[in-house]
């Protein structure tokens, strides 16, 4: 049963940081799509950054980040905790929002995309707020 359980998230000031976490289960994270969304009160999910693997093979990852957040945000995974990690620093009070963690698990692919409709399971997501 594929699970994605996100944590990290909280009240943090601006220019502060927070590395938030998706534990995965039910597959093996490096060898499918992992994506990062987010949504803000009133607004519609936006893809933040995912993280894929090159034809299959694990050890090589590639990854894709949205202009928002380009040089503030860092997608990660480490391969024997089955976690992908968004490490986010210098915050604003913009990036304020419910953070969801997303797969495709359908089948292997070598790019990765920031659109809903390419994930088929979302986590429950975990507010991050950014206020002083």
């Amino acid at each position: 049963q594929v699970q994605l359980v996100e944590s990290g998230g909280g009240l943090v000031q601006p220019g502060g940081s927070l590395r938030l976490s998706c534990a995965v289960s039910g597959f093996t994270a490096e060898y499918y799509p992992i994506g990062w969304f987010r949504q803000a009160a009133g607004k519609e999910r936006e893809g933040v950054s995912c993280i894929t693997s090159t034809n299959g093979t694990p050890y090589t990852a590639k990854s894709y980040t949205a202009d928002s957040v380009k040089g503030r945000f860092t997608i990660s995974r480490v391969r024997d905790r089955n976690t992908v990690y968004l490490q986010m620093n210098s915050l604003k009070p913009e990036d304020t929002a419910v953070y969801y963690c997303a797969a495709w698990v359908r089948s292997m692919k070598s790019i990765c995309g920031l659109v809903v409709s390419e994930y088929d399971y979302f986590g429950q997501g975990t507010q991050v707020t950014v206020s002083s």
